[in-house]
């Protein structure tokens, strides 16, 4: 364990390691400061809203269906109430390529602000289980001075109640993921049917609650250096121009302590005594370590932007707080861009960021072009495996057909197929006219086409799929028919 001058940086030490390791290589345990301020207290209204969010989520409906649902196993999907099947692949891969590029976007222009104020990860290790932390344990000084301490009872006690607690959120967050992969109506029959009858989901169930508590009680912020790959693609989609949480090198540099500025202004002391040259002039960094203390990530944010920083403002707000007490202006650390800071002036518009919104409307406007296309029903029609060709008598000839029609929808469509060209007959042999919502329903029937109608070996045939009289789609196969034709 280890205290916060531990992680000081030095000039000789300038981001040359990971403020989570030590000279030895073993883990540097993080103890960050409760924060406070106006970016904490914005974060916790915006971590409100989405913690309701997800735990409403899994009850509401659109139309009597659920809003969210991602059942891998049995590649059921719904999206914003729109139901998509394996057939949707295509959709949802674009759809995820389209979001990718919106991804890059947001991150060329505003750096990792998602990580800070929306990442699952943050939000729920920042405003849930660090909060029980601080209630049980207390701040950070606390929280060191306890874990020193010999085993006494208190010691074990308030250990014992933070993890079990912990253990306890982590059970509830991972049984309400699992309502998004399953349903809320299969969920609730999973957990009160007897375990006998539900030993795989209630294995998984555990083994996700052991993975979430292991997540936030050790973990933690390893999770973001090692884990989690948008930390490790930020690197290449920032550039001078993102919009970062950034400390004003420019204001506040050359840094020293209040004592140290006393002891110039006094006379009792010199800039060379502090290491300055003759021709520095102070800065507005009286170097608190303020900053350094709140962070969760256990940098300093004086040292540039880094792989670490989830840009969760805490050192804002710290940094603001000491700028009041000494009479500077806000903002020493703020949302700002190495450009603006060096310059004076941002350009969020660049060859970059407007090559991606591009590229992103096209893929936008291309994902809604599909997306209208999709059709309610998908039909395909294939020629019964390991059958040839029927002659019949008057020159007629005859191939048996699969169908398979799969429902996108919630509710039971009625459909009937006709052949749209060439001429001929559809005989059933055993067509459902009627498929139920989210399923599919299978079929077999006969084509018979005149010899005339044949032109070649293979014949092109055209299916029209209606509902109500309303065309839906057309599927196109193939014909079987004597090679001299």
């Amino acid at each position: 364990m280890s205290n916060v001058d531990d992680r000081r940086i030095t000039k000789d030490k300038y981001r040359d390691h990971l403020a989570t390791v030590n000279e030895t290589g073993s883990r540097n345990w993080i103890y960050p400061k409760k924060p406070s301020g106006r970016y904490y207290t914005a974060r916790n209204i915006v971590a409100f809203f989405l913690l309701a969010f997800f735990f409403s989520g899994p009850f509401i409906m659109i139309n009597g269906h659920p809003l969210l649902m991602i059942n891998i196993l049995e590649r059921e999907f719904v999206i914003f109430g729109v139901a998509f099947w394996p057939q949707d692949l295509h959709l949802l891969v674009f759809g995820m390529l389209a979001f990718i590029v919106g991804v890059v976007l947001f991150t060329t222009i505003f750096g990792r602000l998602f990580c800070g104020w929306a990442c699952p990860q943050t939000i729920f290790m920042e405003m849930v289980f660090r909060r029980v932390e601080y209630w049980i344990e207390g701040d950070a000084t606390e929280q060191m001075r306890l874990n020193k301490a010999p085993w006494t009872p208190k010691k074990i006690f308030k250990k014992a109640l933070k993890h079990g607690v912990f253990y306890a959120m982590a059970f509830i967050i991972s049984n309400w993921f699992l309502m998004y992969i399953i349903g809320k109506d299969d969920w609730f029959q999973l957990v009160t049917d007897p375990p006998s009858e539900h030993l795989a989901g209630l294995t998984a169930i555990l083994i996700f609650s052991g993975v979430f508590y292991g997540v936030f009680a050790f973990m933690r912020e390893q999770v973001c250096h090692f884990v989690c790959p948008y930390g490790r693609m930020q690197s290449v989609m920032l550039d001078n121009n993102s919009i970062n949480v950034m400390y004003d090198y420019v204001r506040g540099e050359a840094r020293a302590r209040v004592g140290d500025r006393k002891k110039v202004e006094a006379g009792k002391a010199t800039l060379a005594d502090l290491g300055f040259n003759d021709d520095d002039t102070f800065g507005d960094c009286i170097d608190c370590y303020q900053c350094v203390k709140v962070c969760p990530m256990g940098i300093d944010i004086r040292n540039g932007t880094q792989l670490e920083c989830v840009h969760c403002t805490a050192c804002i707000d710290a940094c603001d707080s000491v700028m009041d007490k000494i009479d500077k202006p806000r903002g020493l650390i703020r949302y700002s861009s190495e450009t603006a800071i060096r310059e004076g002036n941002n350009k969020l518009m660049n060859p970059r960021t407007i090559g991606y919104s591009i590229v992103l409307t096209i893929m936008v406007t291309i994902f809604i072009f599909l997306m209208s296309m999709r059709s309610s029903l998908e039909t395909t029609i294939l020629r019964e495996r390991g059958t040839v060709y029927q002659e019949l008598p008057g020159n007629v000839y005859s191939n048996i057909y699969e169908m398979k029609v799969i429902n996108k929808t919630f509710d039971p469509i009625k459909y009937e197929i006709k052949l749209v060209e060439p001429q001929g007959e559809i005989v059933s042999l055993g067509i459902v006219q009627e498929v139920e919502g989210q399923s599919l329903a299978e079929g077999r029937f006969m084509v018979k086409l005149n010899g005339d109608e044949l032109t070649g070996f293979r014949t092109e045939l055209t299916f029209a799929v209606l509902s109500n009289g309303e065309e839906i789609e057309r599927v196109k196969t193939g014909f079987l028919g004597p090679a001299n034709n």
